[in-house]
């Protein structure tokens, strides 16, 4: 992607890979040509990601646009042409104004339009850059930081909690009484990916960081400001000490840690150095008494900074990032320079992308419910709907089959985990109820104001939350989206319908591949309700360790040997995947394959499967998942993911086969292969 990635809370615990469209394989071949691809001059026991994808691999570039590239984004990209025709559609109809499609179509219509924004050149900024201006002491920066504020924790991705805001917001159930919202905080305040990017001292980081030092200097240049270099300095010196008083990433995925409640008149006492009282009163915030402070080191010390650093460092930071922050929706030069950093030097991407792709970025990022809704209505009928929610059930009740064969498990702990299944609320396709908009202004040919505008709304509807009943049924990933996720505060499962189609799903493909594709990744959703993080959430979304304490031992032993075995796994020769940080999503991965495997089997009903392309029913389940994992990545994003990212690599997500019995005695592995585990060896976690 060009820009960073949005912050997100750890509670969104999710399935994610970003990819693009190939060239050597469409996605209609891949979709009528099922398990091509393969590399049979490997060995499926030596490396079973390069068997089930080595051919595709080989003849398979990324697109000059992409960081990365796969089987989600086969999916991504088709559906982005099918957005894109809805949104040209909708830019040139006369449709109601003040309605949903025609807010939609305008938002696209103003971002498309890159010749009103190099009309316009900087002139939107300078309101902002005067307010900034203004700030002479440390109340005005305190409320200006407070304006800064933006609903902007989501759940995009699980363990990534930077925000270029002083604090990032997120209004969520409160962990420890499910009847109330509260609002989280979380450390923020950072443009790169994570406080390594700042401290680490390999030679690699340190390259990074001469570049954002260019990229500091190159935005405020372009903003029209004198001395860039000096002020860059000083904007990267204050992020520098902002980073230092962060919180690692393992850390920031330690829910226990994180449960901190914090009264308002705590923060004067516990984090002096900020005025509060201005702070919360900019930030709408002011009639809130109570907060879970997610990093409590990090607010402390990013309080202290404000009063320690210069008002005229504050000021370069504040216009700075103002600059970075608007940089897509201003002239070409800055989304250009904005690319060249965030897309090419962080990520290794070659070229950015399209206009019309980034506007429909950018609408979803905007009215991104909004056009699901209309993309749904077009793309995911009823019957498609009826299918998945079928298997889903297929799944839950596989997995409950399997709670009653856990023998370590104690009654106590086999009942409390069938409660949360069974209380378990799933979504499917599109939520139940659709956001309202209405309130939202969008002028056409005010691309700068309609984001701003954006942003204020979507904070103000997630303050609105405070003191009402608690929504099950919000999703928080549009319709749209190729992705699913599991939210065990509220102890629900989303899977937006842009993920459910070929090759993941297809009521035409074989059912042994579905249930190893979108089965897995159905699976994988609903046993995050068990893994490391889940399990320490009741039926209600409560933060209460249900389990007994010999049984959760027993859980944490089988977790342990887990990340040992993803510790061992090297990407690069200098860089291994850390076995803690994606501990959740490796748990998920093993034990939604072992469900999905169970309903597979179940389905059949006693019979065997139908053979397809010379392959038996199990060999076509083990390939239908390891092919959804089908990918490739450009060193610098990989590297960036091996530091802030919780999912291991695709290659190794492919490598969760080797701890399932039944894929020994489907691909005749043996020992003295290289995925070969001995029985005892092998990770047994549900």
């Amino acid at each position: 992607m060009d820009q960073p990635v949005r912050p997100a809370a750890i509670l969104a615990a999710l399935i994610l890979f970003a990819a693009g469209a190939s060239a050597a394989e469409s996605p209609d071949r891949a979709a009528t040509e099922p398990f091509s691809g393969r590399d049979l001059s490997v060995l499926p026991g030596a490396d079973f990601f390069s068997y089930a994808n080595g051919t595709w691999v080989r003849q398979t570039a990324i697109p000059a646009d992409r960081s990365s590239y796969g089987g989600f984004a086969i999916m991504q990209e088709r559906t982005d042409q099918r957005v894109v025709e809805l949104l040209r559609e909708l830019a040139k109809s006369d449709a109601a104004p003040g309605s949903e499609a025609r807010k939609v179509g305008d938002y696209f219509a103003t971002f498309l339009d890159e010749e009103a924004v190099e009309a316009q050149g900087t002139r939107p900024l300078q309101p902002i850059l005067q307010t900034i201006e203004a700030v002479t002491d440390r109340a005005a920066l305190a409320r200006i930081l407070g304006a800064g504020v933006r609903a902007d924790v989501d759940a995009l991705n699980a363990t990534n909690f930077q925000t270029p805001n002083l604090l990032g917001l997120w209004v969520a159930q409160d962990l420890d009484d499910p009847k109330r919202y509260l609002p989280f905080l979380m450390q923020g305040g950072l443009s790169m990916p994570d406080r390594d990017y700042y401290l680490q001292d390999a030679a690699p980081m340190r390259e990074i960081r001469a570049r954002y030092r260019e990229h500091v200097a190159a935005m405020l240049r372009l903003g029209g400001f004198s001395e860039p270099d000096v002020r860059a300095a000083r904007v990267i010196d204050l992020e520098t000490r902002m980073a230092l008083v962060h919180a690692s990433r393992t850390e920031s995925v330690d829910v226990q840690r994180a449960d901190n409640h914090w009264q308002r008149a705590d923060f004067d006492d516990r984090a002096p150095g900020l005025d509060w009282k201005a702070f919360f009163a900019a930030a709408g915030l002011a009639d809130a008494p109570e907060f879970i402070v997610w990093h409590p080191r990090a607010v402390t010390g990013l309080a202290a900074l404000v009063t320690t650093e210069p008002i005229a460092t504050w000021q370069d930071y504040l216009r700075f990032h103002a600059i970075d922050h608007l940089g897509a929706y201003l002239p070409r030069a800055f989304a250009q320079e904005s690319f060249h950093f965030y897309g090419n030097v962080l990520n290794g991407t070659p070229q950015m992308r399209e206009r019309w792709k980034r506007a429909v970025s950018a609408t979803d990022a905007a009215l991104g419910e909004s056009v699901g809704h209309l993309y749904v209505e077009r793309h995911f009928p009823a019957a498609d709907k009826a299918q998945v929610e079928q298997l889903v059930r297929n799944l839950i009740a596989a997995f409950d089959l399997r709670l009653d064969k856990l023998a370590w498990m104690d009654p106590q702990t086999r009942r409390r985990a069938k409660e949360k299944l069974a209380a378990l609320k799933v979504g499917v396709g599109y939520p139940d109820r659709w956001r309202d908009v209405r309130a939202l202004e969008v002028v056409r040919g005010d691309a700068v104001g309609n984001l701003l505008r954006a942003e204020a709304f979507e904070l103000r509807r997630n303050l609105a939350k405070l003191g009402q009943p608690i929504d099950r049924g919000e999703w928080v990933m549009n319709p749209q989206l190729v992705n699913a996720v599991n939210l065990p505060v509220v102890n629900s499962i989303q899977f937006p319908a842009a993920i459910l189609q070929p090759p993941f799903y297809s009521p035409e493909s074989p059912v042994s591949a579905n249930y190893g594709a979108i089965g897995a990744i159905i699976g994988h959703e609903i046993s995050h309700s068990f893994d490391d993080q889940g399990a320490l959430f009741d039926a209600s979304g409560k933060l209460h360790n249900w389990w007994t304490p010999e049984d959760f031992a027993h859980f944490e032993a089988s977790g342990a040997a887990l990340a040992r075995q993803y510790d061992a796994y090297r990407p690069f020769p200098d860089a291994a995947v850390n076995g803690k940080l994606t501990l959740s999503e490796n748990i998920a991965d093993l034990a939604g394959l072992a469900a999905a495997y169970d309903a597979y089997r179940l389905s059949l009903k006693g019979a065997a499967a139908p053979v397809v392309a010379g392959l038996d029913g199990d060999q076509q389940f083990f390939l239908g998942f390891a092919q959804a994992w089908r990918s490739k990545i450009r060193e610098p994003a990989q590297r960036q993911g091996l530091i802030v990212d919780g999912h291991a690599p695709p290659q190794f997500r492919a490598a969760t086969v080797r701890n399932l019995d039944p894929w020994y005695e489907a691909f005749h592995v043996e020992p003295g292969q290289a995925l070969y585990l001995a029985p005892a060896q092998r990770v047994r976690v549900w």
